[in-house]
């Protein structure tokens, strides 16, 4: 028999009072984090806060392959009104270019340039840099752990957003894979 905090334990067991503290300690830290994300998010850095959230776009981008816009705003969870404005301006700095979806003419799909490419090395080459100085304390082993438990984290919270059966996309999202 399973108990309740092992992986293959059924969903309606109920939890042991260690693990809920567990859990609790966690829904505790999750706030911090998300403010210590958004604190380094409004540090400079070589490009405006504007200029940054637009580029961010790439990377699904640049991981998934062309997408319509309203596939984008869904996988990354932002309003639609806001990612046309980013991605006007991605299409602006030549980062992206709109093309014909081939099986609906009338439709657009987002397609990386080369620029937009070499704009997506540098950010990951300074989001590296930046987590490569800060880890420095850690084991391999450590980081190897937190790396693949915060993707099996990411991936779990991904599957517990709620989705809206009125969203007009007509393209599924596609789950981001590492």
């Amino acid at each position: 028999m399973s108990s309740p905090t092992s992986p293959d334990a059924g969903p309606s067991a109920a939890p042991s009072p260690e693990r809920t503290a567990e859990v609790r300690r966690l829904s505790e830290q999750m706030p911090r984090f998300m403010r210590v994300v958004h604190a380094f998010k409004s540090l400079p850095a070589a490009t405006d806060g504007r200029e940054r959230a637009a580029l961010v776009l790439l990377f699904p981008l640049t991981r998934l392959g062309p997408l319509r816009q309203s596939a984008l705003a869904e996988l990354v969870h932002a309003d639609p009104s806001t990612v046309s404005r980013h991605v006007g301006w991605l299409v602006e700095q030549d980062l992206v270019r709109r093309v014909a979806d081939e099986t609906d003419g009338r439709a657009t799909r987002l397609v990386v340039t080369d620029a937009g490419r070499a704009a997506v090395d540098r950010l990951a080459e300074e989001r590296t840099s930046q987590l490569c100085s800060m880890l420095t304390g850690w084991s391999d082993a450590d980081l190897a752990a937190l790396t693949d438990l915060f993707g099996r984290l990411l991936d779990d919270l991904t599957a517990a957003l709620p989705s809206d059966p009125r969203s007009p996309s007509a393209l599924p999202v596609p789950r981001e894979k590492p």
